[in-house]
């Protein structure tokens, strides 16, 4: 059974640094592209960063790039979303995602498998 657990939330004020995790079980992880989502309250669900199954390529979505850097470490099955800089508009659930793919998705529709999401507040 694929679980994709995410950690790492919480409220920091704007300027501060979050860091999220995502722990992959049950896949082969690196045949994964590994991608970050969030929802704002009241909004779609939207793309935010992405990492190939490799680790050799990244996308970021305009609003976070310069702030927001993904890696992954095959060896710990994980992921991570190193956010600074953040702002009051980056309040939104995070949520982790795979797709057995070698390329870089940034829509939900490619992606296979999702956590249940973690709560990220920002406050001005």
């Amino acid at each position: 059974q694929v679980q994709l657990v995410e950690s790492g939330g919480g409220s920091v004020q704007a300027g501060g640094s979050l860091r999220l995790s995502c722990l992959a079980t049950g896949l082969s992880f690196s045949r994964h592209a590994m991608g970050w989502f969030r929802r704002a309250p009241g909004k779609e669900r939207e793309f935010v960063a992405v990492i190939s199954w490799s680790g050799g390529s990244t996308a970021y979505a305009n609003s976070v790039k310069g702030r927001f850097t993904i890696s992954r470490d095959s060896a710990k099955n994980t992921v991570t979303l190193q956010m600074s800089s953040l702002k009051p508009e980056d309040t939104a659930v995070y949520y982790c995602a795979a797709d057995r793919s070698f390329d870089l998705p940034t829509t939900e529709r490619r992606y296979d498998y999702w956590g249940q999401g973690t709560q990220v507040t920002v406050s001005s």
